[in-house]
């Protein structure tokens, strides 16, 4: 009896279900199955301000065309292989109203007509609504950045009263005939932004042309008298400061704004009371600024002013991090069309249709693994181990 059993289980011997090469591929076929259902489940997000993202980078665009064909009617040829995509707006690397050095990359990444569509992002976050009132620092360093703030500010409705630093860094507005304020009288006057620079400084070192020739400082002084705006140029970079401050106050009072916007990295906006390497790019709070270590008999900028009294601050510099935080390409050659990407849909997967095939997955694993336990444990109770030996 015993032999003849020994002889039965040699010629069918017991295999738990979990261990039969028909049930692994069945499991994996299912598995197979859930994981291509999963990663094909993807919902898209529309941007609840994707109008108004459009409309501010269609904005933007044609603003950069018309900026172009006037320079290309003065006779200006575009540098191929500085300007690869040829908007016609990037400086040159040296001139004489040149402050500093410049990141071509991030001049090249303002010059992207998607970023006005970013700018809008963060204004919406920031809860800006139409009539709201916005003090705006501008500089010759990024007249793409400029463009993007104030064509999404006309996009939002927002009133905007701004200053200008006309010094520009490397690759920026550093053209002696085509400096920022050019390019500001002619997107004004063509109806592409709202309103113009309410007054102006030389910029560069200390606010006031430190390191720039006697004639690159002559050069701004007499571009802002030609466009008929106040001067501001003291003899300290305080006093400067002071007297933005008190510009943007005859217009409103400081209390009432409702935002404060910096585009670059003027000294009279950031000041010199603390690192401001250290200021995160994009939206920036009291917080945010009181964090950052202060220097002691440092002066501080009108953005820290503005800051200090709890009015949010859009700090528009470090491009490339700010490009990450709107899920933006940095420097994309050639410029993406308008309406794609990230910024304007996000695409994510459907966790409820992943979390049913996992659901499904694990319960067939587990219903095998259930099963085949209870059939070995049957075994073992039926026939007796010692008896197979």
């Amino acid at each position: 009896m015993e032999g003849q059993y020994l002889n039965n289980y040699k010629k069918q011997p017991f295999i738990p279900a979990i261990q039969k090469t028909s049930t692994l591929v069945i499991l994996s076929i299912i598995s197979l199955i859930g994981f291509i259902i999963s990663i094909n489940s993807i919902t898209v997000n529309i941007s609840p301000s994707y109008n108004k993202k459009v409309e501010a980078a269609n904005l933007m665009e044609a603003s950069m065309s018309i900026l172009k064909n006037h320079r290309m009617e003065s006779g200006i040829f575009i540098d191929d292989e500085n300007d690869p995509n040829e908007t016609g707006l990037v400086g040159s690397l040296f001139s004489l109203i040149t402050t500093d050095e410049g990141d071509l990359d991030a001049k090249l990444t303002t010059l992207d007509p998607n970023f006005a569509a970013g700018i809008v992002e963060l204004l919406v976050k920031m809860n800006l609504q139409k009539g709201d009132t916005v003090a705006v620092l501008l500089t010759g360093s990024m007249p793409g950045a400029n463009i993007a703030v104030l064509t999404a500010a006309k996009t939002l409705g927002l009133v905007v009263k701004s200053i200008t630093s006309v010094g520009a860094s490397q690759w920026g507005a550093n053209n002696a005939d085509f400096t920022w304020l050019d390019m500001e009288e002619i997107l004004y006057s063509n109806g592409f932004i709202a309103q113009k620079s309410v007054a102006a400084s030389i910029g560069g070192r200390n606010d006031m042309g430190r390191l720039l020739s006697p004639e690159g400082r002559k050069i701004i002084l007499e571009n802002i008298t030609n466009h008929k705006i106040p001067i501001i140029k003291n003899n300290k970079l305080a006093e400067n400061i002071e007297q933005r401050m008190a510009i943007f106050n005859s217009f409103l009072d400081i209390q009432k704004y409702s935002a404060m916007i910096n585009v670059g990295g003027g000294v009279a906006s950031l000041g010199t009371s603390f690192n401001s390497k250290l200021l995160k790019a994009g939206i920036v709070n009291r917080p945010d600024v009181l964090d950052i270590s202060l220097r002691e008999g440092g002066i501080e900028g009108v953005l820290s002013k503005f800051s200090m009294k709890n009015i949010p601050v859009l700090h528009v510099l470090n491009i490339k991090s700010l490009t990450e935080q709107l899920n933006m390409p940095f420097a994309p050659i050639p410029i993406p069309e308008i309406g794609i990407g990230g910024l304007y849909a996000e695409r994510t997967y459907n966790t409820k249709i992943a979390g049913i095939c996992l659901f499904i997955v694990s319960g067939c694993v587990f219903m095998v693994g259930y099963q085949s336990k209870k059939r070995i444990k049957e075994h073992l109770t039926d026939h007796e181990p010692d008896s197979l030996l």
